[in-house]
């Protein structure tokens, strides 16, 4: 599960929980993907909210129905404008022309970081006014005392490893773990990537040498970052860091790009690369692997971040929309 799905998948969760009677959850049918989901989005769900009388439709997935005059939309980044050769042609030409309208024209926008803020105000045209800054979460299924014994298990692993969870593509920036994973395998470690290509993505090959699991069901992830020995993501855009969080909400030690959001999440809780460096990433894996868990700087950070608190904080603009 991706980041964008995380945030829906809670917010339609949490939401109704904190307001009963405020929010109805609208899904797309399971049948729809891909082109025709994004059709529906736009012409079925508009009808949809005004046949149920709604004064807003709070989207969490980047996009939102550009007919439809109250929208909240939750822009996680504006990757696909800043760098469309990371994704499929049609996807970045389809993100070109609906995203800076639905900024335009949004009644508020939800972005996770400053930097996702300033992106999307550079990148989409969106008034800075309109934006609120709401961070992202992490629930309590991770944390250092979590068995990883099922997780290993299932996924057949046996060997110490360092762990990637990141899609297969060129924004995620695999390819430089190369001589990180080489380095790993003389000392007797794996780096193990979790995560797949989808249709969306320019995909990037897995470097040989990192063991890729592809999916990883959701209920084995909190398992999977318990057994490892330290974490990296190398990415070269991010506009929050799920999975950085959620390793440091299990006390693993972490190496993150030194771009994006990423050190606005992490703080001083992971070390910073060069991810364009793979001799910096090498070394610095290296380094985290050989370090005590659980990591004290990175419990700490992550305990600033909840589920809880970001449904909190966006139910409080919707409220405040509203006139509530």
């Amino acid at each position: 599960m991706g980041g964008v799905e995380r945030w829906a998948r809670e917010l339609a969760l949490r939401l109704p929980a904190i307001a009963p009677g405020r929010y109805a959850v609208e899904q797309v049918p399971g049948w729809l993907s891909g082109a025709a989901g994004q059709a529906w989005e736009q012409a079925v769900l508009p009808v949809a909210a005004r046949r149920r009388g709604a004064r807003l439709i709070l989207n969490p997935a980047n996009l939102a129905p550009v007919a439809f005059s109250g929208n909240v939309v939750v822009i996680h980044d504006a990757a696909a404008l800043r760098e469309p050769g990371w994704y499929s042609p049609a996807y970045a030409r389809w993100q070109r022309t609906v995203m800076p309208l639905v900024a335009r024209r949004a009644r508020a926008i939800v972005v996770p970081s400053d930097f996702s803020r300033d992106e999307v105000v550079e990148l989409l045209g969106a008034r800075p006014e309109a934006i609120t800054v709401i961070p992202g979460g992490v629930d309590d299924r991770f944390g250092p005392g979590v068995d990883p014994e099922p997780a290993l298990a299932a996924l057949g692993l046996a060997a110490p490893y360092v762990l990637t969870v990141a899609g297969r593509t060129p924004r995620k920036n695999l390819a430089a773990l190369e001589k990180a994973a080489m380095a790993l395998r003389q000392e007797g470690m794996e780096l193990v990537l979790a995560g797949v290509s989808r249709r969306e993505f320019a995909e990037e090959a897995t470097a040989g040498p990192v063991r890729a699991l592809g999916h990883v069901p959701d209920a084995l992830l909190p398992g999977l970052y318990a057994g490892a020995r330290a974490f990296v993501l190398p990415s070269l855009h991010e506009g929050f860091g799920l999975t950085a969080l959620e390793a440091m909400k299990t006390g693993l030690p972490v190496v993150a790009g030194d771009g994006g959001a990423l050190p606005e999440l992490c703080g001083d809780a992971a070390s910073y690369v060069d991810p364009r460096d793979p001799e910096a990433i090498c070394a610095a894996v290296l380094a985290a692997a050989g370090q005590a868990k659980p990591d004290a700087a990175g419990l700490e950070r992550a305990a600033l971040f909840s589920w809880e608190r970001t449904a909190g904080e966006v139910d409080r603009l919707v409220g405040s929309l509203l006139g509530d």
